[in-house]
């Protein structure tokens, strides 16, 4: 049974995709920008000076980890696309577990409309970012 009705879901789903395109647009520019940064260090663009070199071997590092964390949420948004396929769209995972019901589990449309590939109520969140170290 789904958390959420089929016009619901619907809206979630163009949401996500529309979060999915932007993202990949998004990973895809910082990926070409740093990997032609790397390229670029070599003789045609060396730095005169130390502190240059090391400037611009942070910001590659740093449009590399943001790649990275971009990656992880097209991962999730994935995730999210695949439990609208299923039906289990909507409902916290930890409430679920914790053996409460689709109705009482349900994420609320606010929440999901701000983070549409999250897997738990604002309640359970907090719980999981203070069990966190």
């Amino acid at each position: 049974m789904a958390v959420y009705s089929k016009a619901d879901l619907k809206e979630f789903r163009e949401l996500l995709e529309q979060l999915r395109a932007r993202l990949r647009g998004d990973v895809q520019q910082l990926t070409d920008g740093a990997l032609a940064k790397g390229e670029a260090g070599g003789e045609s663009r060396s730095p005169t000076h130390n502190a240059d070199a090391g400037t611009d071997n942070y910001e590659q590092d740093f449009a590399l980890r943001f790649v990275e964390n971009e990656q992880e949420t097209l991962r999730e948004i994935s995730e999210a696309l695949s439990r609208i396929d299923d039906g289990s769209y909507g409902g916290c995972e930890r409430c679920l577990e914790e053996g409460k019901t689709q109705s009482q589990s349900r994420i609320n449309k606010p929440r999901l409309r701000a983070i549409p590939f999250t897997r738990f109520c604002i309640e359970c969140e907090r719980l999981r970012e203070a069990e966190t170290p």
